[in-house]
């Protein structure tokens, strides 16, 4: 059985649904917080239970007959976010699992210039210290993210952002598939995958490029100062830390830390993974 964690959020129920085109559902199953939110995963057949990464016993029962467990990264950052990571790939170790899964990020090194790139080189730090198989996911950078980003570009005609670098900017729903066929078929990766990204890096001057002409409206790329941004997201209602966060992404796209593209992500899928445009287009039709 594979058992996926974080299963009502986006990533973790895309994954489970991508696992269900392989499998029976009677082979998967979900470790979620609150069960009440997985009930359509249920009634597909999917083994539903509630698990805790702060609550060992709820894991041990959550994880009981997994062959193989994927942890899905949460949002808490630091230290806490690590323990928390560390102690639900130990629960899926000690409930028997062949191998443990766990979703990082492409840039994923100890000293990256990104705090979350930073947390997951120390996750992964951790699943070393298992003893027992484990793959750790370097996922791309979420194309969605480019939605709120160019959020009133058009209607401006002006791209207002940041100094930035290249970035492989990658479909959440292409790595969902990708990250099933590594979970159900394999091939069995042992520590960091191969960065699991779309095939080009693109700067937002190009992603200006393509918002004029999708819309047919020319959108100009200009730089803004970092602090200035910054300001201005947190006037328009952006909580600070996510502000910041957000901005660490511009700091890491000039250390051309998200710029690597590989094509295993497109060996997965059988197809080219979805473009920029694909994604622009799609955050448009929002």
């Amino acid at each position: 059985m594979i058992i996926v964690t974080g299963a009502t959020g986006a990533l973790g129920s895309a994954t489970v649904h991508e696992l269900l085109r392989h499998l029976p559902p009677s082979e998967v199953g979900v470790s979620v917080r609150d069960t009440a939110k997985a009930q359509d995963l249920a009634g597909l057949g999917v083994r539903v239970r509630q698990g805790d990464f702060a609550d060992p016993d709820s894991l041990a029962h959550a994880f009981a007959d997994a062959d193989r467990v994927l942890v899905v990264s949460g949002s808490t950052l630091g230290p806490e976010g690590v323990a928390l990571h560390a102690a639900a790939a130990r629960a899926a170790r000690d409930a028997g699992a062949e191998r443990v899964f766990y979703t990082a990020h492409q840039d994923t090194r100890a000293d990256s210039p990104v705090p979350f790139a930073v947390d997951h080189a120390a996750t992964e730090a951790a699943l070393a210290e298992l003893g027992t198989p484990w793959t750790s996911l370097r996922n791309g950078f979420y194309a969605h993210t480019l939605g709120w980003l160019i959020a009133g570009a058009v209607e401006r005609g002006e791209l207002l952002l940041p100094e930035d670098g290249p970035v492989s900017w990658t479909a959440r729903e292409d790595l969902a598939a990708g990250d099933a066929v590594l979970l159900a078929q394999g091939p069995m990766i042992d520590g960091p995958t191969p960065a699991l990204t779309a095939t080009a890096a693109v700067t937002f001057d190009d992603v200006a490029r393509v918002l004029s002409e999708v819309t047919g409206t020319t959108v100009r790329r200009t730089v803004v100062d970092d602090d200035e941004w910054l300001a201005e997201q947190i006037a328009h209602g952006t909580p600070e830390p996510a502000a910041r966060l957000l901005l660490g992404m511009f700091h890491g796209a000039r250390a051309r830390e998200f710029d690597e593209v590989d094509p295993l992500l497109g060996q997965l899928l059988g197809r080219e993974p979805l473009t920029v445009r694909a994604a622009i287009e799609a955050a448009l039709a929002r």
